[in-house]
This record gives structure tokens, C-alpha cells and sequence, in this order.
């Protein structure tokens, strides 16, 4: 099992290819104009010790601690597993990625699923934190086998 980690994955979400998935998904109109409009002219701030920030124009992301925001971001991810053979398990910025491992010719199934993904990242500019990315084995006898990603 490999557990991955989308990089400050509410914050990356390119809205205009958000925008473009809604879309494709059926939502169109005015529903979409809504979406499009919630997303626009949003500005953030941050403090330290009672000193701030000028205010400064978001213009990726979808907003947190929202209802709509977790539905958006699984909207975008909605197709990372197509063309993968290997089970995976999706909730909001988490993913699951898991194959019953037997052989090497099995890890090497993993690994081209593994590269699927970091593909996906990269075409739908996301980017998956390596560092915090984790293999997992749930048998005593696993193939020694070292998984890449992003060339790590």
C-alpha cells in the first residue's frame, strides 16, 4: 500500500482547470458561473505576533474549511486513477494506492502505477509530496523492492 500526499493540496488546485472539469462533469450555466464567481477575488492575510501581512489576491485553491471546497478538489481528482491497475482509495486530499504484492514483476505493476500518478500530477499542476509519501507492507515475506516517484 502507498499512502501519497498531495503538496498543500487545497491551495495548488489551478482554478481554470478546475473550472474546466466542473464542466465536463455536467455542471454548466449558472451553476458553474456560481462556482467560478465564489472562487474569484478571494485575498488572504497572514500574522505573526500581531503583525500582518498586506492583503494579497488568491488566485489558485479552493477555500478551506468550506463545504463546497472538499467537493471541488474531488471533483479535480476525480480521474487520477484512470488508466491504473492498482486499487485506489480517495478521500478528500488523501489517496490510497494498493496491490497484493507477490513477485517482482508485481512491484513493477506498482511502480508503473506509482509513475501514472506522478503523471497525473504533473499534466493537472498538483504536486505530490515525496517526502511524506509511504510504502506499507502487510506481509511478512514482501519483495525487496525500492519505489520511485519524481525521482525519489
Amino acid at each position: 500500500m502507498v499512502y501519497l500526499d498531495f503538496q498543500k493540496a487545497f491551495d495548488k488546485v489551478p482554478q481554470q482547470r478546475l473550472l474546466s472539469k466542473v464542466n465536463s462533469h455536467g455542471l454548466r450555466g449558472k451553476v458553474l458561473s456560481w462556482i467560478g464567481n465564489w472562487l474569484k477575488d478571494r485575498k488572504q492575510t497572514a500574522g505573526i505576533n500581531g503583525q500582518f501581512s498586506e492583503w494579497r489576491e488568491v488566485n489558485s485553491g479552493v477555500p478551506q474549511g468550506s463545504v463546497l471546497g472538499p467537493v471541488l478538489f474531488n471533483i479535480f481528482i476525480n480521474d487520477l486513477e484512470k488508466g491504473v491497475n492498482s486499487e485506489v482509495a480517495k478521500f478528500a486530499d488523501g489517496t490510497k494506492l494498493f496491490k497484493i504484492v507477490m513477485s517482482k514483476a508485481d512491484c513493477k505493476e506498482l511502480q508503473k502505477d506509482l509513475t501514472k500518478l506522478d503523471d497525473w500530477a504533473t499534466k493537472w499542476k498538483m504536486k505530490l509530496n515525496v517526502y511524506k509519501c509511504k510504502v506499507m507492507h502487510n506481509r511478512k515475506h514482501d519483495p525487496n523492492y525500492t519505489y520511485k516517484m519524481m525521482g525519489v
